[in-house]
């Protein structure tokens, strides 16, 4: 990181998407983390732990549904985790991305409901 570039909003997009990337995709993990959801939709670590699979798998709508989700149930499970993961996603992504823009506003009404 060139210096005094640290803290650019590029550097950290890149960053945070280095993260994600590092995830290993499994679709047998994305099958059962499904399966737990469903036999228990307030599974929260389930679904922050399907979220960043279906992220790492491209599928980054859905995975942004999910911690909207998880976040919508109970805010403050372990510490906000599922609003913590949802900012890392769109820091990733990019502040301009249209999923990012989409997200926050959904994130915004949820925290002003």
């Amino acid at each position: 990181t060139p210096a005094g570039k640290e803290n650019d909003a590029e550097i950290s997009s890149a960053r945070a998407a280095l993260e994600l990337a590092a995830t290993p995709v499994d679709s047998e993990e994305i099958a059962a983390l499904t399966a737990k959801i469903e036999a228990n939709e307030k599974d929260h670590q389930a679904r922050i732990d399907l979220a960043v699979a279906l992220n790492a798998a491209g599928r980054c709508e859905e995975a942004m549904e999910h911690l909207l989700t998880s976040f919508r149930l109970d805010r403050n499970w372990n510490e906000e985790a599922a609003r913590k993961q949802l900012l890392q996603f769109f820091e990733a992504w990019g502040h301009a991305d249209e999923r990012t823009v989409t997200g926050r506003r959904q994130l915004s009404a949820i925290l002003f409901s």
